[in-house]
Protein backbone atom coordinates (compact mmCIF):
# COMPACT_ATOMS: atom_id res chain seq x y z
CA UNK A 1 0.00 0.00 0.00
CA UNK A 2 1.63 2.96 -0.98
CA UNK A 3 1.56 6.59 1.24
CA UNK A 4 -1.37 7.86 -0.03
CA UNK A 5 -3.79 5.28 -0.05
CA UNK A 6 -2.47 4.71 3.62
CA UNK A 7 -3.81 8.89 4.10
CA UNK A 8 -6.99 8.07 2.58
CA UNK A 9 -7.28 4.88 5.24
CA UNK A 10 -6.28 7.00 7.43
CA UNK A 11 -9.23 9.72 6.57
CA UNK A 12 -11.95 7.38 6.05
CA UNK A 13 -11.04 6.20 9.87
CA UNK A 14 -11.35 9.85 11.10
CA UNK A 15 -15.07 10.06 8.95
CA UNK A 16 -15.77 7.18 11.24
CA UNK A 17 -14.74 8.35 14.45
CA UNK A 18 -16.32 11.56 13.87
CA UNK A 19 -19.61 9.77 13.31
CA UNK A 20 -19.12 8.04 16.68
CA UNK A 21 -18.55 11.19 18.94
CA UNK A 22 -21.04 12.99 20.83
CA UNK A 23 -20.00 16.20 21.13
CA UNK A 24 -19.99 18.53 17.79
CA UNK A 25 -16.67 20.22 18.86
CA UNK A 26 -14.82 16.33 18.80
CA UNK A 27 -16.96 15.79 15.45
CA UNK A 28 -14.89 19.03 13.89
CA UNK A 29 -12.14 18.02 15.01
CA UNK A 30 -12.29 14.08 13.49
CA UNK A 31 -13.73 15.81 10.03
CA UNK A 32 -10.76 18.43 9.70
CA UNK A 33 -8.18 15.90 10.67
CA UNK A 34 -9.94 13.94 7.69
CA UNK A 35 -9.72 16.71 5.45
CA UNK A 36 -6.10 16.89 6.41
CA UNK A 37 -4.79 13.24 5.17
CA UNK A 38 -6.78 13.66 2.20
CA UNK A 39 -4.39 17.02 1.42
CA UNK A 40 -1.94 14.92 2.71
CA UNK A 41 -2.73 11.81 -0.31
CA UNK A 42 -3.20 15.00 -2.37
CA UNK A 43 -0.01 16.73 -1.68
CA UNK A 44 1.83 13.22 -1.68
CA UNK A 45 0.24 12.09 -5.62
CA UNK A 46 1.13 16.04 -6.59
CA UNK A 47 4.57 15.29 -5.83
CA UNK A 48 5.19 12.13 -7.10
CA UNK A 49 4.20 12.83 -10.17
CA UNK A 50 6.04 16.03 -10.36
CA UNK A 51 9.09 13.79 -9.46
CA UNK A 52 8.17 11.44 -11.95
CA UNK A 53 7.38 14.41 -14.98
CA UNK A 54 10.90 15.37 -13.75
CA UNK A 55 13.21 12.20 -13.57
CA UNK A 56 11.81 11.39 -17.41
CA UNK A 57 12.44 14.92 -18.38
CA UNK A 58 15.62 15.06 -17.45
CA UNK A 59 16.92 11.57 -19.30
CA UNK A 60 15.83 12.81 -22.72
CA UNK A 61 16.86 16.57 -22.11
CA UNK A 62 19.12 17.48 -24.82
CA UNK A 63 23.04 18.58 -23.50
CA UNK A 64 23.62 22.00 -22.30
CA UNK A 65 26.03 22.55 -24.67
CA UNK A 66 27.78 21.31 -27.69
CA UNK A 67 31.46 20.62 -28.38
CA UNK A 68 31.98 21.24 -31.62
CA UNK A 69 33.67 24.24 -31.82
Amino acid sequence: MDPSEKFVKFAAECQRMAKFTHTPENRAVWFRMAERWLRCAELHDRQTLAAHRGSSTKRHRAPAHSWSQ
